[in-house]
């Protein structure tokens, strides 16, 4: 029997993600611990999660729950708007305005929510986000909104 649900759960998600890297995983060469390969990290991070993830849903087989599971549909909902609508945005509004909307929108999803730290909080990590993928890493996206550069 399931004493606590809500680590049962999240074990079990832990375990499934840790399974999908192991797979997608596999075409990778490992290499060794001295020269790694692309394959060696996420096969590490895949049976560290699978083991993390397998020990939390045993544990919660054992421990009681501090209530009954409550699913809050809202915030899910709020926060998978706000990263579809990053995706869809980002080659037209370019990585400043599309970061800045996905933390405004995803601010949202909080009852503690707030105009004010949220716009702060968009335009530091939009700023932030332009600056280490386009120029720190050089992921090829538009920084600005397209009709703004020209492009």
């Amino acid at each position: 029997m399931i004493r606590n649900q809500r680590d049962f759960y999240a074990g079990l998600l832990f375990a499934a993600f840790g399974v999908a890297a192991l797979i997608f995983a596999q075409t990778y060469p490992i290499g060794t611990a001295a020269r790694m390969g692309p394959g060696y990290f996420p096969r590490l991070l895949g049976i560290v999660l699978v083991a993390g993830g397998a020990l939390q849903a045993f544990l919660a087989l054992r421990t009681k729950s501090e209530g009954p599971l409550v699913w809050h549909w809202r915030p899910l909902f709020v926060l998978l708007i706000g990263v579809a609508a990053f995706i869809v945005a980002t080659p037209f509004l370019g990585m400043v305005v599309s970061a800045f909307a996905l933390v405004v929108i995803s601010s949202a999803a909080s009852r503690e929510f707030r105009w004010r730290p949220a716009l702060l909080a968009g335009a530091i990590q939009g700023v932030a986000a332009a600056a280490l993928f386009i120029y720190g890493l050089g992921v090829p996206l538009p920084v600005w909104p397209v009709f703004l550069s020209g492009g």
